[in-house]
């Protein structure tokens, strides 16, 4: 199904040069905001206060349960549904000098006066330690999926796709690790499963590029090598278009509608979604051409077996 067609292709590879510097610009500065800010991690990767509280029977409301805990002054925090619409979880930030149980009563009183209703069902305590596990396991996740799809476009594609492809979607995630530095908004657990989605978002975007030139390049024989890679481009645009518009429909609604829980979690999908169809399309494919791809690169030669065909001619 094509919306959008084109009757020519579009000369993205003239302008190869200008998208790279820009991707080069733009990644440089995310690793200088993150080598300077760094992130700002929450409270599942720095540790502290976890409370499990209802408001049975009624809905809690978290505009005004955020509001009574800013009344303490307590940093940042966060404030989420849990389960059901009656139960609500809060993250606290660890204090010098007061307990856990200590700042979980001064939480339950500014909220008592603010709802008779509320109870406690849990206090948890989340160490230090305990976040810094969190925060290994995680580096090791995105590790692991960065060499699985380095893996596995090594194996579906000749090796220039497969180092084009892997840093045009590092450069996606050092992108948004950048914004997050650069704001110093916070980075959570669902901040890091945003970013491991986006990996996946953009490998799968890149190779649906990268199986179009391939196949360009075995039908287009006389063309140059930009030609191939402009034509494979311009044919997957209305794809593109049809199902990144369809994703960012959705995320937007997360990031408008979804509360404070969702809304840096839609923050980076956002930004990864952004960024991954300018690499896949504008970064990947330069590099390729950089690379020096070509024809003989992807399309064996025919091997014409003259003592068969020499067989057949003789009576």
């Amino acid at each position: 199904m094509e919306f959008f067609r084109f009757t020519r292709d579009i000369p993205f590879m003239r302008y190869a040069l200008t998208f790279n510097i820009i991707s080069l610009v733009t990644f440089l500065l995310a690793v200088f905001f993150l080598a300077y800010k760094g992130l700002n991690f929450g409270v599942d990767f720095r540790g502290g206060t976890v409370m499990e509280i209802s408001y049975k029977p009624a809905a809690a409301d978290l505009s005004r349960v955020r509001a009574a805990i800013d009344t303490l002054q307590l940093g940042e925090y966060a404030v989420q549904s849990f389960g059901t619409a009656d139960t609500v979880l809060i993250r606290l930030p660890l204090k010098e000098g007061v307990s856990s149980a200590q700042l979980s009563e001064r939480v339950m009183e500014v909220l008592k006066a603010d709802n008779s209703n509320v109870e406690q069902k849990r206090v948890d305590y989340v160490g230090p330690q305990v976040g810094k596990e969190l925060y290994q396991n995680g580096a090791l996740a995105l590790l692991f999926v960065v060499v699985g799809v380095i893996i596995y476009l090594s194996l579906r594609f000749e090796w220039r796709f497969a180092v084009s492809a892997i840093i045009a979607n590092l450069h996606d995630v050092v992108i948004i690790l950048g914004f997050f530095a650069f704001f110093q908004w916070e980075f959570s657990l669902p901040v890091l499963a945003a970013v491991l989605a986006v990996l996946g978002y953009s490998v799968n975007e890149s190779v649906v590029i990268a199986d179009r030139i391939r196949e360009n390049f075995r039908k287009m024989r006389k063309a140059s090598v930009q030609h191939v890679i402009n034509s494979a481009i311009t044919a997957t645009i209305s794809r593109t278009i049809i199902t990144h518009f369809s994703t960012q429909l959705m995320v937007v609604s997360m990031l408008v509608f979804g509360g404070e829980a969702l809304h840096y979690f839609a923050m980076a999908l956002t930004i990864g979604i952004l960024f991954g169809i300018y690499s896949a399309a504008l970064v990947m494919a330069s590099l390729v051409m950089w690379l020096g791809v070509s024809r003989e690169n992807l399309v064996k030669p025919e091997v014409k077996k003259e003592g068969l065909e020499a067989e057949k001619i003789l009576p």
